[in-house]
């Protein structure tokens, strides 16, 4: 499950190579030759553009990187970036991305510059398997503060999902089934993984264009050592070590463009339902009649969102440009608890609550090109929310009263883009918001952009942004005999800094071009958040700003693409110091991890058929935990490590009758990694180190994808 000494070696051989390959190449052409990579880029600019001209580093994941993996959900696609990890939690179902060290909390996830309602925040903590990838046209990735474009919470960046918002002919239909294992289980309907998928486009006219789509996504589980939800011995085995769950996401679209307008109107309704099978069982036994009718705790959860977004753009006689968004979005979460009679299959003392609901109205405005210069640009926008919603599970026990709360947020911010010469860009940044439950915050940036000779290309950035409490470090609160810790209304939001630099290297030999990509960044969050002892005598806990995050990290990444042929080498070394001002013995040692990925992709033209590699190696990493207390009553902490593993997916989509039909083959995780080892070496080394397994997957998979394209 790990990788060794030598393979992290040749690794890094082969990086070395990469590199010096690069630099003896990049003479034998002219470095003005005109760029093949013409991707337009959204994410925070003021008018799209090509990633070259763009002044921040924006990572695009387009169409075809997706359909080659036939990834199932967003986690699926991210899992080998870099400075990015996935976190699954097996229980819950849910995925979450730690990027930069930090966890889902600080960077936001949009749909079309829209921030995604969630669980407990808006924008940020998404759970990643909700998010189906059918409709999606590419992804874009920028890293850093980006608090002046997107305000609150993108701390370590935005995720920018692209939907597809036309087709080239009349209709379009798109189908597909897709049959997975899951390790080594898989049957028809009861295991494994099942998915299918109808989407219909057509332009009604030159003016309107209409779709729609359903997508059925069923995850039997994971049983492992378990025997399932019929099991009725009780010994632990009952139910799944992977929850099984079924999602169905249904959406519709409409387009209209005209003379320098366009709007587009989308719904979707996307409803999980989760089951989880309680291991603990009671036997109920009979005496007098000498029979058992076992039973256990079972409980389904049920999620249901409703998503209404409108995008207006277009451009005034005078040239100015605009875009305006308005957003409804609604989720609930539900859970229905009740005793299942295992061999009866009958239920009682049945529940229902509505644990979780969020319902946010969103707007935001931009209004740029209102100077025709080429030296100099401006934008200005607006951005308003207003959320309400509770979380009475975050608050310690589903059965109390619903706790509602509300939160308006509204800001207005502006940046301008200085030509200072044709390869020399500023772009300055300013953006006031008002919050309902917090002081009011001013935040800035400075981005640059300054394209050098040879095809070098030098872009930097540093700026601020800032994340808000969310419902539970707010108003949680669990107390009885045993346990007193609550949340803290106090609060206020903690404070993000960051500075990246990033210096590209453009190559072309023949049609050949190579991309060698550098990258320096740092992150300062204050104020951080944590759970902290606040009274030791009775022991009461409670949320406190007290901690400091410091990250800086070094991305090396190489990308040689043919004309049927590509390949990416990259690697990143981070370090990470956290800062507890609280507690007496706490260690603000950097504590670095690194982090290998490659990718490799080839079509073969006479076959129709492409092949595709991914790789990713995380490295072992540390971290400090509260292990005990000193003689004085002082937190004591132990360095944890979690032992190194590697993911490696493998593909292989071929097509027929002209492309109508595609045929995709692969296996996911083919190093079989289930857990890795957490060791908690001891401070003083007279103790003997413990070890624990963090859950990270449930083992190789392999999955076949049928989908067929009707255009006419």
């Amino acid at each position: 499950m790990s990788l060794n000494k030598n393979k992290t070696s040749i690794y890094f051989l082969l990086f070395f190579f990469s590199y010096t390959f690069a630099q003896e190449r990049t003479t034998i052409v002219d470095s003005t030759k005109t760029e093949s990579l013409d991707e337009v880029v959204v994410t925070g600019q003021i008018n799209p553009t090509s990633i070259k001209k763009s002044v921040h580093n924006v990572i695009v994941i387009n169409r075809k990187q997706i359909e080659q993996v036939a990834a199932n959900n967003l986690a699926d696609l991210l899992n080998f970036n870099l400075n990015l990890n996935i976190i699954p939690n097996a229980q819950t179902g849910r995925s979450t991305i730690s990027f930069f060290g930090l966890d889902s909390q600080y960077f936001n996830i949009l749909i079309d510059n829209i921030p995604m309602v969630s669980d407990n925040g808006f924008g940020n903590n998404i759970d990643l398997t909700q998010i189906n990838l059918d409709n999606i046209e590419r992804i874009e990735i920028v890293e850093g503060a980006m608090g002046v474009e997107y305000g609150a919470n993108a701390v370590s960046g935005v995720i920018n999902i692209i939907t597809k918002k036309s087709i080239d002919d009349s209709w379009h239909i798109n189908a597909y089934l897709q049959e997975e294992t899951v390790s080594d289980e898989y049957a028809w309907f009861n295991k494994g993984r099942h998915i299918q998928s109808l989407s219909i486009a057509h332009n009604i006219n030159e003016k309107w264009m209409a779709k729609i789509g359903a997508n059925r996504n069923g995850f039997a589980g994971f049983l492992n050592n378990r025997e399932g939800e019929n099991y009725y011995e009780n010994d632990g085995l009952r139910g799944y070590e992977w929850l099984p769950k079924e999602q169905l996401t249904t959406n519709a679209l409409i387009n209209y463009k005209g003379n320098n307008f366009r709007l587009v109107y989308k719904f979707e309704y996307f409803n999980e339902i989760i089951n989880f099978y309680d291991s603990s069982v009671r036997a109920n036994i009979d005496t007098e009649n000498q029979t058992s009718n076992p039973s256990a705790t079972d409980k389904i959860f049920t999620t249901n969102r409703f998503v209404n977004n409108i995008n207006i753009d277009g451009r005034l006689n005078s040239g100015a440009n605009y875009n305006t968004s308005i957003s409804y979005q609604q989720q609930e979460r539900d859970l229905n608890e009740f005793n299942y009679y295992i061999l009866s299959r009958e239920r009682s003392s049945e529940t229902d609550e509505t644990y979780q609901s969020s319902k946010v109205l969103f707007s935001k405005g931009t209004i740029g090109n209102l100077i025709k210069s080429d030296a100099f640009n401006f934008q200005l926008g607006y951005e308003a929310h207003y959320m309400e919603g509770f979380d009475t599970q975050a608050s310690g026990s589903i059965t109390q009263q619903d706790k509602t709360n509300t939160q308006t947020n509204l800001a207005f911010f502006t940046t301008s883009e200085f030509n200072l010469s044709k390869n020399f860009s500023l772009r300055p940044g300013f953006r006031y918001e008002y919050n309902s439950l917090f002081d009011s915050k001013f935040l800035g940036s400075l981005s640059a952009r300054y394209l050098m000779n040879k095809g070098f290309e030098l872009r930097g950035n540093i700026g601020t942004s800032y994340r808000v409490p969310n419902f539970e470090e707010l108003y949680y609160y669990f107390v009885d005999s045993n346990h007193d810790v609550q949340g803290n209304e106090n609060l206020k939001p903690e404070n993000g800094y960051s500075a990246f630099l990033n210096l590209k290297k453009r190559s072309w030999f023949n049609n050949i071009s190579l991309v060698n990509n550098l990258k320096v960044s740092y992150l300062d969050v204050s104020d951080k958040i944590d759970l902290a002892i606040v009274n030791t005598t009775p022991l009461q806990y409670q949320y406190i700003n007290i901690d400091n995050y410091k990250l800086i990290g070094f991305t090396f990444e190489n990308t040689l693409k043919m004309e049927d042929f590509s390949f990416n080498l990259g690697a990143t070394l981070q370090g990470i110091s956290r800062i507890n001002n609280s507690e007496e013995n706490s260690n603000d040692k950097f504590l670095y991890n690194l982090q290998l990925n490659t990718s490799a992709s080839y079509y073969v033209q006479p076959l129709k058929t492409a092949f595709t590699l991914l790789l990713k190696y995380n490295g072992e990493q540390e971290q400090y935990y509260a292990s005990g207390t000193d003689t004085d009553g002082n937190s004591t902490f132990t360095l944890a490590k979690t032992e190194a593993y590697s993911w490696v997916d493998a593909s292989v989509k071929k097509s027929f009758i002209d492309h109508k039909l595609d045929v995709t083959i692969g296996a996911r995780n083919l190093f079989d990694v289930t857990n890795v080892n957490v060791s908690n070496s001891s401070t003083g080394g007279t103790h003997n180190a413990s070890n624990n397994a963090l859950l990270l997957g449930y083992g190789r998979s392999f999955y076949l994808k049928l989908l067929y394209n009707l255009n006419f």
